[in-house]
């Protein structure tokens, strides 16, 4: 995992279909990277990005629909 210092600016991001603009705590993909998946927080758009092998992104999402990540 890895945390660049810049992405293109044509960089398309994509907010869950669940997240509302009223905040909370969303997080936004970003497609067309080779061979990783950028995400990072709705809220911060200019913070720190993630950089998440697809693997491990398709784990995570299989783990929060089966209500693994709880909120309290």
């Amino acid at each position: 995992m890895t945390t660049p210092k810049s992405m293109p600016v044509t960089t398309l991001w994509h907010k869950s279909s669940y997240s509302t603009d009223n905040g909370g705590n969303c997080i936004e993909i970003a497609s067309g990277q080779a061979g990783v998946i950028p995400i990072r927080d709705s809220k911060s758009p200019d913070g720190p990005r993630l950089m998440i092998l697809p693997g491990a992104f398709i784990s995570f999402v299989q783990a929060v629909r089966q209500g693994e990540f709880k909120t309290s």
